[in-house]
């Protein structure tokens, strides 16, 4: 056989395997965290009304996101019925892309196994690929968008320095009379996948886009092409074109309240203050990232060290994609160093570029390092999923607590959750929780006894456990059940009320 051909079979083989792994246990666990449980239900809202363009949770307007995390979850709930596995669907598949998009750049310097291997075994690509969450969709199209474009400057290398200039798209004379900016196919997918990026999570995708591909150029101190700049006259406009399917419809209809929320509060604000209250300190990311490149980080260490010994403005492939890489690393970090609101997923677009780092210094290693390593993290992310994940999972969630109670007899009650990071009874107990006119959760010491009555006077109940004595003398109350964590109550309205 050609070794080419079994190289091929080889890729094949892998990513098979790799699949298998990312779509494995999908719907194991309970929807969890504040996040999960949510996005799944605005995505439940959209497809169980048809609309598309406003996401709503509760039936209150909910534009703290764009668009493209919950079309795909309603798509996968229309083809598969609503399930936590079919929520996750799209996100774990959007792992899987990305780990195509980084072997494609590997392949290109000649790190495409280990790329491959690297990337689908990085903890962090596999923790967020297995949840509900906007993160790793603009992870996904982020990591697209740089790959595009890296590999157009690696085409310019292959060209060599023309008079159209290195990485320059080719003129109209040399690519049988087409226009150019139909042969700049890198170029292109670059600037659809920007668009994408505004549909996945907003500003953030351009900023991390364009970020990376400035310090780009900073590191290399070269200017870009011209081919670069004229991209922007018709790229720009394609990016907008893109985005412009949801923006475009959900400003026309609620104008400066969407504006404001999603632009003015849910991106600048939550920059520039801990309005949301994620604070953490100036070095949270650089910390996060050695996390999330678990088991390679010791690698991570190693290629980060031996950038001092690069050639900084070589044209060879092997150090554009070095230094590209390099940028790509360390943008997101310093951008989001500086946010009053942190949180762990925001970095998760510069994972796939540690990838890159690290599958660079592994090449000159025995693969029996690279299998061991890949090998064992895939065993135990199995055993923890198979065997220690799902009663640390079913304390975070109220789903268990949710179907207690509806055995109990109270299946059609109104319930009042939690203001917590638990918000799972949002998605469990759909068209059922109690919200108040600004679309929050009602508690059950907000709830008033006019409101109670008019909603039919029977409800279940969710308070912390320790709580759970209070209640006990009530005569109106039950105790159903806990989790460890959560108690769920039966509350009929009686005379010591």
């Amino acid at each position: 056989m050609h070794p080419s051909a079994l190289a091929k079979r080889v890729y094949v083989f892998i990513f098979l395997i790799i699949i298998a792994f990312y779509l494995y246990g999908l719907g194991q666990l309970p929807l969890l965290g504040p996040d999960e449980p949510r996005y799944a239900q605005v995505a439940r809202e959209m497809f169980l009304t048809g609309n598309y363009i406003t996401p709503t949770l509760g039936g209150y307007t909910w534009f703290e996101k764009p668009s493209l995390l919950y079309w795909m979850i309603a798509a996968s709930f229309k083809v598969f019925g609503v399930s936590e596995w079919a929520a996750r669907l799209g996100p774990a598949l959007c792992g899987l892309l990305t780990i195509v998009a980084i072997t494609f750049v590997g392949h290109e310097i000649k790190r495409g196994l280990s790329t491959l291997v690297v990337t689908a075994t990085c903890l962090g690509l596999i923790v967020f690929s297995r949840a509900a969450s906007f993160d790793i969709v603009v992870t996904m199209t982020t990591t697209w968008a740089l790959a595009c474009f890296l590999l157009h400057e690696l085409a310019g290398t292959g060209r060599g320095n023309s008079k159209s200039g290195r990485g320059a798209c080719p003129r109209a004379s040399d690519s049988g009379g087409k226009p150019p900016f139909l042969t700049c196919h890198y170029l292109i997918g670059f600037y659809l996948f920007v668009g994408l990026s505004l549909l996945a999570k907003g500003l953030v995708g351009v900023v991390i886009s364009f970020g990376v591909v400035g310090a780009y150029y900073l590191l290399r101190r070269a200017w870009p092409e011209r081919s670069v700049w004229v991209s922007l006259i018709w790229g720009v406009p394609l990016a907008l074109a893109v985005s412009a399917v949801w923006y475009g419809p959900v400003i026309a209809k609620h104008g400066w309240t969407f504006i404001d929320e999603f632009f003015v509060q849910h991106h600048f604000a939550r920059y520039v203050s801990n309005k949301y209250h994620h604070p953490q300190p100036i070095y949270f990311y650089p910390v996060i990232i050695l996390m999330l490149a678990l088991p390679w980080t010791p690698f991570l260490v190693e290629a980060l060290v031996k950038t001092r010994r690069w050639v900084w403005r070589d044209p060879d492939s092997l150090s554009v994609v070095r230094i590209f890489s390099l940028a790509w690393l360390v943008f997101p970090i310093v951008f989001f160093s500086f946010s009053g609101s942190k949180l762990p997923g925001y970095i998760l677009p510069a994972l796939p570029a540690a990838a890159l780092l690290i599958a660079d210094v592994l090449r000159p290693k025995k693969p029996a390092v690279l299998i061991a390593i890949a090998c064992g993290t895939v065993v135990l992310v199995l055993i923890a999923l198979t065997f220690f994940a799902g009663p640390y999972a079913d304390r975070e969630s109220v789903r268990d607590l949710i179907a207690l109670g509806d055995a109990r007899g109270y299946a059609n009650a109104p319930v009042i959750a939690l203001k917590s990071d638990d918000r799972s009874a949002e998605f469990y107990a759909h068209d059922r929780v109690v919200y108040n006119s600004h679309g929050e959760v009602v508690t059950f010491d907000e709830i008033s006894m006019s409101e109670a009555r008019a909603r039919g006077g029977k409800f279940l109940v969710l308070v912390p456990r320790e709580y759970v004595e209070n209640f006990r003398s009530w005569g109106s109350i039950e105790v159903i059940g806990d989790n460890g964590k959560t108690a769920i109550l039966g509350w009929k309205l009686g005379q010591d009320l």
